[in-house]
Protein backbone atom coordinates (compact mmCIF):
# COMPACT_ATOMS: atom_id res chain seq x y z
CA UNK A 1 0.00 0.00 0.00
CA UNK A 2 1.49 3.31 -1.01
CA UNK A 3 1.93 6.33 1.27
CA UNK A 4 -0.77 8.16 -0.71
CA UNK A 5 -3.38 5.46 -0.04
CA UNK A 6 -2.51 5.37 3.67
CA UNK A 7 -2.84 9.16 3.84
CA UNK A 8 -6.27 9.14 2.15
CA UNK A 9 -7.54 6.44 4.52
CA UNK A 10 -6.33 8.40 7.54
CA UNK A 11 -7.96 11.56 6.23
CA UNK A 12 -11.29 9.71 5.72
CA UNK A 13 -11.22 8.32 9.28
CA UNK A 14 -10.50 11.81 10.62
CA UNK A 15 -13.42 13.31 8.72
CA UNK A 16 -15.77 10.62 10.09
CA UNK A 17 -14.62 11.33 13.65
CA UNK A 18 -15.14 15.04 13.13
CA UNK A 19 -18.74 14.50 11.90
CA UNK A 20 -19.57 12.21 14.84
CA UNK A 21 -18.13 14.71 17.29
CA UNK A 22 -20.09 17.57 15.76
CA UNK A 23 -23.37 15.59 15.94
CA UNK A 24 -22.71 14.71 19.61
CA UNK A 25 -22.10 18.37 20.41
CA UNK A 26 -25.33 19.45 18.64
CA UNK A 27 -27.36 16.82 20.49
CA UNK A 28 -25.98 17.85 23.87
CA UNK A 29 -26.69 21.51 23.13
CA UNK A 30 -30.31 20.72 22.17
CA UNK A 31 -30.84 18.70 25.35
CA UNK A 32 -29.50 21.55 27.45
CA UNK A 33 -31.98 23.96 25.86
CA UNK A 34 -34.92 21.59 26.40
CA UNK A 35 -34.02 21.07 30.06
CA UNK A 36 -33.78 24.82 30.55
CA UNK A 37 -37.33 25.29 29.18
CA UNK A 38 -38.90 22.18 30.74
CA UNK A 39 -37.37 21.17 34.10
CA UNK A 40 -37.07 17.48 34.77
CA UNK A 41 -40.15 15.85 36.30
CA UNK A 42 -41.05 12.33 37.30
CA UNK A 43 -44.51 12.81 35.73
CA UNK A 44 -45.45 12.31 32.12
CA UNK A 45 -45.50 15.85 30.63
CA UNK A 46 -48.77 15.05 28.83
CA UNK A 47 -50.54 14.43 32.15
CA UNK A 48 -48.60 16.52 34.66
CA UNK A 49 -47.64 19.70 32.83
CA UNK A 50 -49.93 21.89 34.91
CA UNK A 51 -48.87 20.39 38.24
CA UNK A 52 -45.14 20.65 37.32
CA UNK A 53 -45.63 24.34 36.61
CA UNK A 54 -47.21 24.86 40.05
CA UNK A 55 -50.83 25.29 38.76
CA UNK A 56 -53.91 23.15 39.30
CA UNK A 57 -55.17 21.30 36.25
CA UNK A 58 -57.31 23.41 33.93
CA UNK A 59 -61.08 22.89 34.16
CA UNK A 60 -61.08 21.30 30.72
CA UNK A 61 -58.65 18.59 31.92
CA UNK A 62 -60.61 17.68 35.03
CA UNK A 63 -63.66 15.45 35.24
CA UNK A 64 -66.46 17.56 36.73
CA UNK A 65 -69.62 15.95 38.00
CA UNK A 66 -72.87 17.89 38.23
CA UNK A 67 -73.41 19.17 41.72
CA UNK A 68 -73.77 22.08 44.09
CA UNK A 69 -70.75 23.89 45.50
CA UNK A 70 -67.20 23.89 44.17
CA UNK A 71 -64.79 26.80 43.96
CA UNK A 72 -66.23 30.15 42.90
CA UNK A 73 -63.46 30.72 40.37
CA UNK A 74 -64.10 27.30 38.84
CA UNK A 75 -67.83 27.98 38.64
CA UNK A 76 -67.25 31.28 36.87
CA UNK A 77 -64.79 29.67 34.45
CA UNK A 78 -67.32 26.97 33.58
CA UNK A 79 -70.07 29.53 33.07
CA UNK A 80 -67.83 31.51 30.75
CA UNK A 81 -66.95 28.37 28.77
CA UNK A 82 -70.59 27.42 28.14
CA UNK A 83 -73.98 28.08 29.75
CA UNK A 84 -74.97 25.25 32.14
CA UNK A 85 -71.93 23.31 30.97
CA UNK A 86 -72.63 20.28 33.15
CA UNK A 87 -76.39 20.19 32.65
CA UNK A 88 -78.49 19.10 29.69
CA UNK A 89 -81.17 21.43 28.35
CA UNK A 90 -84.63 20.09 29.12
CA UNK A 91 -86.31 20.94 25.80
CA UNK A 92 -86.15 18.07 23.30
CA UNK A 93 -87.65 17.06 19.94
CA UNK A 94 -91.25 15.89 20.26
CA UNK A 95 -91.54 12.43 18.65
CA UNK A 96 -95.35 12.71 18.65
CA UNK A 97 -95.37 15.55 16.12
CA UNK A 98 -91.80 16.00 14.83
CA UNK A 99 -89.46 13.93 12.69
CA UNK A 100 -85.71 14.16 13.25
CA UNK A 101 -82.78 14.26 10.84
CA UNK A 102 -79.49 13.52 12.61
CA UNK A 103 -76.24 15.12 11.42
CA UNK A 104 -73.09 13.51 12.91
CA UNK A 105 -69.91 15.54 12.50
CA UNK A 106 -66.63 13.80 11.83
CA UNK A 107 -64.84 16.32 14.04
CA UNK A 108 -66.31 18.74 16.64
CA UNK A 109 -67.67 21.92 15.05
CA UNK A 110 -67.38 25.30 16.73
CA UNK A 111 -70.73 26.79 17.68
CA UNK A 112 -69.91 30.06 15.92
CA UNK A 113 -69.31 28.19 12.64
CA UNK A 114 -72.44 26.10 13.11
CA UNK A 115 -74.60 29.16 13.80
CA UNK A 116 -73.42 30.72 10.56
CA UNK A 117 -74.22 27.54 8.64
CA UNK A 118 -77.79 27.14 9.95
CA UNK A 119 -78.97 30.69 9.39
CA UNK A 120 -82.49 30.63 7.99
CA UNK A 121 -82.97 26.97 8.91
CA UNK A 122 -86.07 27.58 11.01
CA UNK A 123 -88.66 26.57 8.45
CA UNK A 124 -89.12 24.44 5.33
CA UNK A 125 -92.15 25.44 3.30
CA UNK A 126 -94.85 25.99 5.92
CA UNK A 127 -93.37 23.68 8.52
CA UNK A 128 -91.18 25.01 11.34
CA UNK A 129 -87.84 23.36 12.07
CA UNK A 130 -86.31 23.28 15.53
CA UNK A 131 -82.59 22.70 16.02
CA UNK A 132 -81.04 20.66 18.81
CA UNK A 133 -77.40 19.69 19.28
CA UNK A 134 -75.04 17.53 21.30
CA UNK A 135 -71.77 19.04 22.47
CA UNK A 136 -68.41 17.33 22.15
CA UNK A 137 -68.79 16.55 25.87
CA UNK A 138 -72.10 14.79 25.41
CA UNK A 139 -74.40 17.57 26.63
CA UNK A 140 -77.82 18.09 25.03
CA UNK A 141 -78.55 21.61 23.83
CA UNK A 142 -81.80 23.21 22.70
CA UNK A 143 -79.80 26.27 21.61
CA UNK A 144 -76.47 26.54 19.83
CA UNK A 145 -73.90 28.60 21.73
CA UNK A 146 -70.98 30.10 19.79
CA UNK A 147 -68.44 29.28 22.51
CA UNK A 148 -69.21 25.55 22.59
CA UNK A 149 -68.21 22.78 20.17
CA UNK A 150 -70.69 20.24 18.85
CA UNK A 151 -70.51 16.61 17.85
CA UNK A 152 -73.95 16.39 16.24
CA UNK A 153 -77.01 18.39 15.20
CA UNK A 154 -80.66 17.36 15.08
CA UNK A 155 -83.24 18.91 12.75
CA UNK A 156 -86.72 18.41 14.22
CA UNK A 157 -89.26 19.00 11.44
CA UNK A 158 -92.96 19.41 12.28
CA UNK A 159 -95.10 16.68 10.73
CA UNK A 160 -98.35 18.64 10.41
CA UNK A 161 -100.05 21.92 11.22
CA UNK A 162 -103.01 23.86 9.91
CA UNK A 163 -101.29 24.24 6.55
CA UNK A 164 -101.61 20.45 6.14
CA UNK A 165 -99.28 17.47 6.47
CA UNK A 166 -95.56 17.67 5.76
CA UNK A 167 -95.18 17.34 1.98
CA UNK A 168 -92.55 15.53 -0.05
CA UNK A 169 -91.19 18.88 -1.20
CA UNK A 170 -90.89 20.20 2.36
CA UNK A 171 -89.17 16.99 3.50
CA UNK A 172 -86.78 17.19 0.54
CA UNK A 173 -85.93 20.78 1.47
CA UNK A 174 -85.11 19.73 5.04
CA UNK A 175 -82.99 16.82 3.79
CA UNK A 176 -81.16 19.09 1.35
CA UNK A 177 -80.25 21.50 4.14
CA UNK A 178 -78.97 18.59 6.22
CA UNK A 179 -76.92 17.38 3.24
CA UNK A 180 -75.43 20.86 2.86
CA UNK A 181 -74.30 20.73 6.48
CA UNK A 182 -72.87 17.25 5.96
CA UNK A 183 -70.87 18.41 2.94
CA UNK A 184 -69.64 21.51 4.72
CA UNK A 185 -68.48 19.79 7.91
CA UNK A 186 -67.65 16.29 6.59
CA UNK A 187 -70.58 14.76 8.44
CA UNK A 188 -72.99 11.89 7.96
CA UNK A 189 -76.76 12.21 8.05
CA UNK A 190 -79.41 9.76 9.17
CA UNK A 191 -83.18 9.92 8.94
CA UNK A 192 -86.26 7.83 8.22
CA UNK A 193 -87.39 6.89 4.74
CA UNK A 194 -89.45 9.55 3.00
CA UNK A 195 -92.54 7.38 2.62
CA UNK A 196 -92.51 6.58 6.33
CA UNK A 197 -92.34 10.31 7.08
CA UNK A 198 -95.20 11.17 4.72
CA UNK A 199 -97.40 8.40 6.14
CA UNK A 200 -96.88 9.65 9.68
CA UNK A 201 -97.56 13.22 8.60
CA UNK A 202 -100.81 12.21 6.91
CA UNK A 203 -102.05 10.33 9.98
CA UNK A 204 -101.28 13.22 12.31
CA UNK A 205 -102.98 15.69 9.98
CA UNK A 206 -106.12 13.54 9.82
CA UNK A 207 -106.23 13.29 13.61
CA UNK A 208 -105.77 17.02 14.08
CA UNK A 209 -108.43 17.85 11.50
CA UNK A 210 -110.96 15.77 13.43
CA UNK A 211 -110.21 17.67 16.65
CA UNK A 212 -109.87 21.20 15.31
CA UNK A 213 -112.48 23.77 16.29
CA UNK A 214 -112.73 27.54 16.59
CA UNK A 215 -115.68 29.46 18.00
CA UNK A 216 -116.14 33.12 17.21
CA UNK A 217 -118.27 36.11 18.20
CA UNK A 218 -118.51 39.47 16.48
CA UNK A 219 -118.86 42.95 17.95
CA UNK A 220 -120.81 45.28 15.63
CA UNK A 221 -120.09 48.90 16.53
CA UNK A 222 -122.93 51.37 16.55
CA UNK A 223 -120.39 53.91 15.29
CA UNK A 224 -116.74 53.51 14.22
CA UNK A 225 -114.27 53.61 17.11
CA UNK A 226 -110.62 54.59 17.10
CA UNK A 227 -108.32 51.64 17.69
CA UNK A 228 -106.70 53.55 20.55
CA UNK A 229 -110.07 53.61 22.32
CA UNK A 230 -110.62 49.91 21.68
CA UNK A 231 -107.19 49.05 23.10
CA UNK A 232 -107.85 51.18 26.18
CA UNK A 233 -111.16 49.46 26.93
CA UNK A 234 -109.75 46.00 26.21
CA UNK A 235 -106.81 46.53 28.54
CA UNK A 236 -109.13 47.62 31.32
CA UNK A 237 -110.86 44.26 30.96
CA UNK A 238 -107.56 42.33 31.14
CA UNK A 239 -106.51 41.92 27.50
CA UNK A 240 -102.82 42.06 26.60
CA UNK A 241 -101.17 42.91 23.29
CA UNK A 242 -100.25 39.76 21.38
CA UNK A 243 -98.80 40.76 18.01
CA UNK A 244 -101.52 42.11 15.74
CA UNK A 245 -104.25 41.03 18.15
CA UNK A 246 -105.19 41.31 21.82
CA UNK A 247 -105.29 38.23 24.03
CA UNK A 248 -107.23 37.43 27.20
CA UNK A 249 -104.74 35.31 29.10
CA UNK A 250 -105.04 32.39 31.49
CA UNK A 251 -103.00 32.32 34.70
CA UNK A 252 -100.19 30.45 32.91
CA UNK A 253 -99.92 33.13 30.23
CA UNK A 254 -101.62 31.13 27.45
CA UNK A 255 -104.36 32.92 25.51
CA UNK A 256 -107.89 31.76 26.36
CA UNK A 257 -109.34 33.80 23.49
CA UNK A 258 -108.35 36.75 21.35
CA UNK A 259 -109.74 40.03 20.08
CA UNK A 260 -108.86 41.24 16.59
CA UNK A 261 -110.03 43.57 13.86
CA UNK A 262 -112.32 41.94 11.31
CA UNK A 263 -110.16 43.24 8.46
CA UNK A 264 -107.08 41.46 9.85
CA UNK A 265 -105.15 44.67 10.43
CA UNK A 266 -103.36 45.31 13.71
CA UNK A 267 -104.08 47.77 16.48
CA UNK A 268 -100.77 49.60 16.08
CA UNK A 269 -102.37 52.58 14.28
CA UNK A 270 -104.16 54.34 17.12
CA UNK A 271 -105.82 56.85 14.79
CA UNK A 272 -107.42 54.21 12.56
CA UNK A 273 -111.10 53.47 13.09
CA UNK A 274 -112.81 50.11 13.34
CA UNK A 275 -116.49 49.22 13.12
CA UNK A 276 -116.24 45.45 13.67
CA UNK A 277 -114.25 43.31 16.08
CA UNK A 278 -113.90 39.53 16.34
CA UNK A 279 -113.59 37.46 19.51
CA UNK A 280 -112.12 34.03 18.78
CA UNK A 281 -111.82 30.94 20.97
CA UNK A 282 -109.22 28.65 19.39
CA UNK A 283 -110.22 25.47 21.24
CA UNK A 284 -107.08 23.26 20.84
CA UNK A 285 -104.78 26.18 21.65
CA UNK A 286 -106.76 27.39 24.67
CA UNK A 287 -106.33 25.84 28.14
CA UNK A 288 -109.11 23.49 29.12
CA UNK A 289 -111.88 25.40 30.90
CA UNK A 290 -115.38 24.25 31.89
CA UNK A 291 -116.62 27.70 30.90
CA UNK A 292 -114.37 28.30 27.91
CA UNK A 293 -117.12 29.77 25.71
CA UNK A 294 -119.17 31.21 28.56
CA UNK A 295 -116.15 33.17 29.79
CA UNK A 296 -115.68 34.68 26.33
CA UNK A 297 -119.37 35.57 26.19
CA UNK A 298 -119.10 37.37 29.54
CA UNK A 299 -116.12 39.42 28.39
CA UNK A 300 -117.77 40.06 25.00
CA UNK A 301 -120.88 41.45 26.65
CA UNK A 302 -118.75 43.74 28.80
CA UNK A 303 -116.90 44.94 25.71
CA UNK A 304 -120.17 45.48 23.85
CA UNK A 305 -121.55 47.58 26.70
CA UNK A 306 -118.46 49.77 26.96
CA UNK A 307 -118.07 50.22 23.19
CA UNK A 308 -121.80 50.54 22.53
CA UNK A 309 -121.73 47.54 20.22
CA UNK A 310 -123.89 44.51 19.54
CA UNK A 311 -122.55 41.02 20.27
CA UNK A 312 -123.57 38.47 17.62
CA UNK A 313 -122.66 34.86 16.78
CA UNK A 314 -121.05 33.59 13.56
CA UNK A 315 -124.48 33.61 11.87
CA UNK A 316 -125.13 37.25 12.75
CA UNK A 317 -127.71 36.47 15.46
CA UNK A 318 -127.62 38.26 18.79
CA UNK A 319 -126.12 36.28 21.64
CA UNK A 320 -128.90 35.33 24.05
CA UNK A 321 -128.71 34.22 27.65
CA UNK A 322 -128.16 30.51 28.12
CA UNK A 323 -126.75 29.73 24.68
CA UNK A 324 -123.26 29.38 26.13
CA UNK A 325 -124.25 26.43 28.33
CA UNK A 326 -124.87 24.01 25.46
CA UNK A 327 -121.73 25.07 23.62
CA UNK A 328 -119.58 24.63 26.72
CA UNK A 329 -120.92 21.10 27.13
CA UNK A 330 -119.86 20.28 23.58
CA UNK A 331 -116.45 21.83 24.13
CA UNK A 332 -115.87 19.67 27.22
CA UNK A 333 -116.19 16.58 25.03
CA UNK A 334 -113.66 18.05 22.61
CA UNK A 335 -111.23 18.86 25.42
CA UNK A 336 -111.43 15.22 26.54
CA UNK A 337 -110.82 13.96 23.00
CA UNK A 338 -107.79 16.21 22.66
CA UNK A 339 -106.40 14.91 25.93
CA UNK A 340 -106.96 11.28 24.93
CA UNK A 341 -105.19 11.91 21.61
CA UNK A 342 -102.10 13.20 23.42
CA UNK A 343 -102.82 16.79 22.40
CA UNK A 344 -103.97 18.47 25.64
CA UNK A 345 -105.66 21.78 24.92
CA UNK A 346 -103.32 24.73 25.40
CA UNK A 347 -100.20 22.52 25.58
CA UNK A 348 -97.05 23.32 23.63
CA UNK A 349 -97.68 20.31 21.41
CA UNK A 350 -101.24 21.39 20.62
CA UNK A 351 -100.16 24.95 19.90
CA UNK A 352 -97.47 23.60 17.60
CA UNK A 353 -99.70 21.39 15.43
CA UNK A 354 -102.71 23.74 15.49
CA UNK A 355 -100.70 26.77 14.38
Amino acid sequence: MSDLQIGLIALGVLLILLVLGFNWWQDRRARSRMQARFPASEQDPLFGANEAAGRPAAPEAQRREPGMGGGQATAHAAAAAAPSNDLDDTEEPDPACEIVIEVQFGEPVRGADLLAAVQGLDQVGRKPVRLFASTDRGRHRARIHPEESYASLQLAVLLANRSGPLTAIEWSQAWARAQDLADRFEATIEGPDQQVVLDRAGKLDTLCASLDAQVGLTLLMGAPRATAEVIGVARELGFAVDGARLAWLADNGVARFTLSRSDGAGFDDGMAVVDRLVLLLDVPCSPEDPRAFGRMVDVGRDLARRLQAELVDDQGKSVVDGMETGIDEQLQKLFQQLDQAGLPAGSERAQRVFA
